[in-house]
């Protein structure tokens, strides 16, 4: 029994989510009038925003303020892998709601078509409110935001590296930034094919040249060791592109995780904000040079944008991460499964961003967490501010494990608790059978 006891509060400290600061204003579910279309004839995204309706008022989380998209085919949407309670309530309890999530007498957010949203402040790390933060979705073009943070402090933008036919290996009629089999870019030419054009070969190679002799399939583990250290635990990566893979997902909250620290590096952040590049010449290959221009509106429509990432497959639907500073404060949104009408993506991140802004700077109803802190022990939680609320050197990257299937997204809150229980009961059991005078001690020794 007492050893039943310890395990069960061992558990509990390593599970329970950090305290949001005190000076944060509590979540509550306020609830918003939403325009979702209706009737068992709705189809696309109208169905998507009805089931969604449906399963806040199931649990009882408030709805989202929804505007109804045009209805349209789609493919059947991916299963999402089993939930985990644990990862669900990291950032703060209050956002394991399918439903909407904002501070006390904060205004309604903005109503938008995307199933899932968060606002955040990058450098205090606020959570500020969402919807649905911490449902699987499927990530589209915004998972390149994970490959940069992986990648971009482990290469050097100034190397020149060759195109491979395996690079080119991408989906026909995806998008792609223009690269040749053969050519020779160098990496900082590459990075901002990734960026400003979403091109997937430009992905493929980039993976390739920072996942070791592993190639790609090394840099698509390294980005899922990468997630899990940031305490994306809902995001698991199959392609490093985005392109739909099975059993590929991330969420709104790991997205903001992501974007942090893809925002904490300098060179991501003069990436992001680059509007045109040029692409040069491969004489070897008989093709011309030519320029590139930045997809995303933010940085020329919004006022303070900082960059982002748009993104979009069949089955995803429009995705988008956009960050901008206002007065000081800089803060960053998420969606996924948006349509692009009435409003596109970015424009809809605008409208969030610009909700965010107005509340007041303690506005919280969670918290993103630190990179390492849902790894470390307890007594290694981080009590100061990141490094990635203020700009700075680029972090260097995080040591990839053995090789593996790239699971442990999974199974972190499992090893967690797993290791501190066993701990725990190891040293009751030691105590109960220390040998006693006259006895023989054989206990199993461990080299």
């Amino acid at each position: 029994m007492r050893a039943a006891l310890l395990a069960v509060t061992a558990s509990a400290v390593l599970l329970a989510p950090a305290p949001v600061a005190a000076a944060a204003a509590a979540p509550t579910p306020v609830a918003a009038t939403e325009a979702a279309a209706t009737g068992a004839a709705a189809t696309g995204a109208a169905a998507t925003g009805a089931a969604a309706t449906g399963a806040a008022a199931a649990t009882g989380a408030a709805r989202c303020p929804r505007v109804p998209a045009p209805a349209m085919s789609r493919p059947p949407r991916p299963s999402p892998p089993p939930a985990v309670p644990e990862a669900r309530t990291v950032g703060g309890a209050g956002l394991a709601t399918s439903g909407l999530v904002v501070p006390t007498g904060a205004g309604t957010p903005p109503a938008i078509t995307a199933t899932s949203w968060l606002v955040a402040d990058l450098d205090s790390g606020k959570v500020l409110g969402g919807c649905g933060p911490h449902e699987y979705g499927t990530p589209a073009s915004v998972q390149k935001l994970l490959l940069a943070a992986t990648m971009m402090p482990r290469l050097d933008p100034a190397q020149t590296v060759t195109v491979t036919a395996a690079d080119m290996n991408i989906e026909p009629g995806s998008s792609a930034v223009g690269l040749v089999e053969g050519g020779r870019y160098t990496i900082e030419t590459i990075w901002l094919g990734l960026l400003l054009n979403s091109g997937n070969e430009a992905a493929n190679a980039l993976a390739r040249l920072g996942g070791g002799s592993d190639g790609a399939a090394g840099g698509v583990r390294a980005m899922n060791e990468q997630a899990h250290h940031l305490g994306a635990l809902q995001t698991h990566a199959v392609t490093p592109s985005g392109l739909d893979g099975k059993g590929q997902f991330t969420s709104a909250y790991d997205l903001a995780l992501i974007a942090r620290a893809c925002f904490a590096q300098p060179t991501f952040r003069r990436y992001a904000l680059t509007q045109l590049a040029t692409i040069p010449a491969q004489p070897a290959q008989r093709t011309k040079g030519f320029q590139i221009q930045n997809e995303n509106q933010l940085i020329y429509r919004y006022p303070g944008a900082l960059g982002g990432k748009t993104g979009f497959t069949d089955l995803a639907r429009h995705t988008y991460v956009g960050a901008a500073e206002r007065d000081g404060r800089r803060l960053v949104v998420t969606l996924l499964g948006a349509e692009p009408a009435p409003m596109r993506g970015w424009e809809q991140g605008a409208a969030l961003l610009d909700w965010g802004f107005s509340l007041p700077r303690d506005a919280s109803v969670g918290r993103l967490v630190e990179p390492g802190e849902l790894t470390a022990t307890p007594s290694a939680a981080p009590s100061a501010p990141s490094a990635l609320a203020a700009p700075g050197p680029p972090r260097p990257a995080a040591a990839s494990g053995p090789a593996g299937t790239g699971s442990g997204w999974l199974w972190s809150v499992v090893a967690l608790s797993g290791a501190g229980v066993l701990a725990l009961l190891g040293g009751l059991l030691w105590h109960r059978r220390r040998r006693l005078p006259g006895q023989i001690d054989n206990r199993p020794r461990h080299p």
